[in-house]
């Protein structure tokens, strides 16, 4: 099996060095490709994937995760793509663990924790390992044979935000969502920035505003308001 690695990036240049360094030193690096797209950073993000010469940096036309993604996927050459965010680090018996579980489903991701050891936060993490809709999220990751995300028309670019769960929203009708039974971890960032319980109502009433139907812009436009966001 072989993958390709897609990360969105906007203003990552405080994280993304760490993803690439494990990407580019795990043992089953000859099995996959890493394609960042950038949404028009304006630190120094560029110049830090730049040096790391065997990733391929492609500036996406359009500052939109779900744009971003899409367009990587079509530049992307393997038959499983494997959706990445830059602040996350992976276990690293990913490309293991992705074959196996493409024996059981078509997609799926991890569990997550978060880097900051929290009692609140492990509430949160302990959550992701069920399969309900309210626990999944980019930042779990997702792969995904190349033949359902063409099915599904890739993401929908409408959302500007939320494209992870319109994905799986779409995805679940035709497919089982498979968890793999181990942790990706997730930076803590924004809870650090604002607080628990405010990053959680703001969540909350995000997923409400997208199960409502309400306009992803107006959905973006809150959720940077409420948690003081530059970029989102």
């Amino acid at each position: 099996m072989n993958l390709s690695i897609i990360i969105p990036t906007l203003n990552e240049q405080q994280n993304i060095a760490q993803l690439l360094k494990q990407l580019t030193n795990n043992k089953n690096a000859d099995h996959y490709e890493v394609i960042v797209v950038d949404g028009g950073s304006t630190d120094s993000t560029l110049e830090t994937i730049r040096q790391f010469p065997t990733v391929i940096l492609l500036k996406s036309p359009t500052c939109s995760r779900a744009a971003q993604m899409n367009f990587g996927a079509s530049r992307a050459k393997h038959d499983v793509l494997y959706f990445v965010h830059a602040d996350l680090v992976l276990p690293d018996s990913f490309c293991d663990d992705i074959q196996e579980a493409l024996c059981k489903s078509y997609y799926g991701g991890y569990r997550y924790r978060f880097d900051s050891g929290t009692s609140l936060l492990s509430i949160n993490s302990f959550f992701t390992r069920f399969p309900m809709m309210w626990c999944r999220g980019g930042d779990q990751t997702l792969f995904i044979t190349r033949s359902l995300f063409e099915k599904l028309n890739g993401f929908d670019e409408y959302y500007c935000v939320m494209e992870d769960f319109d994905l799986l929203r779409r995805a679940k009708e035709i497919a089982k969502y498979h968890i793999i039974q181990k942790d990706v971890i997730v930076s803590a960032r924004k809870y650090a920035a604002n607080g628990y319980l405010k990053v959680q109502l703001a969540n909350l009433r995000a997923f409400r505003m997208f199960n409502r139907g309400e306009n992803p812009q107006k959905i973006r436009s809150y959720y940077k308001l409420a948690l003081g966001l530059k970029d989102y």
